[in-house]
């Protein structure tokens, strides 16, 4: 497994050791004790979950306040997204920047998306299939969503047509959203 640190050093993109031939692939996903090595200390992670999304869907930016705050561990096992997670953490020389990486079932990347980020990603192919595990439970009432297209973040997205939800055109812009410590 190779973990490089993004512009945003605590976001880690994993990239696996894939084994392939004429019978198909076989890669290890994941592994706990590589990947506390890899982040530098204890990670639970307490529930998995998958979406399926059509091309255009923006899901995001989403994140949970304390104590319900989530790490994500996040990977595209059909089709391709542009992931991208925003520091909301006050204290960090990075706070309110971005990182983006391009997942696709093909290449096999994750990204590890610690707590204090937003995080969300678009759809680039006609469906996408998105799996990703979380530190901590699901939470509406510690629920947050950023505004996708905030003009304080900035996010270079691939297009600006997209699919939303309610729930995400009514996120709060940067200057509005509650921050980590």
């Amino acid at each position: 497994m190779k973990v490089t640190p993004l512009a945003i050093p605590d976001v880690l993109l994993i990239e696996p050791q894939v084994f392939g031939d004429d019978r198909g692939f076989f890669f290890e996903s994941f592994n706990q004790e590589r990947f506390e090595e890899a982040v530098g200390g204890k990670v639970t992670f307490v529930q998995d979950n998958h979406s399926k999304s059509v091309k255009g869907v923006l899901r995001g930016l989403h994140y949970q306040l304390p104590p319900k705050a989530q790490g994500k561990l996040v990977r595209v096992i059909q089709g391709e997204v542009f992931d991208v997670a925003v520091d909301l953490r006050k204290s960090s020389s990075t706070f309110g920047k971005w990182v983006g990486e391009i997942l696709t079932a093909e290449n096999k990347k994750q990204l590890w998306i610690p707590k204090g980020f937003a995080h969300g990603f678009l759809t680039l192919s006609d469906m996408a299939e998105f799996l990703y595990k979380t530190t901590d439970f699901y939470s509406q009432k510690h629920e947050c969503s950023l505004m996708w297209n905030d003009k304080f973040v900035n996010i270079i997205w691939p297009t600006q047509d997209v699919i939303l939800s309610l729930k995400d055109t009514e996120a709060q812009d940067f200057k509005n959203a509650s921050y980590f410590i």
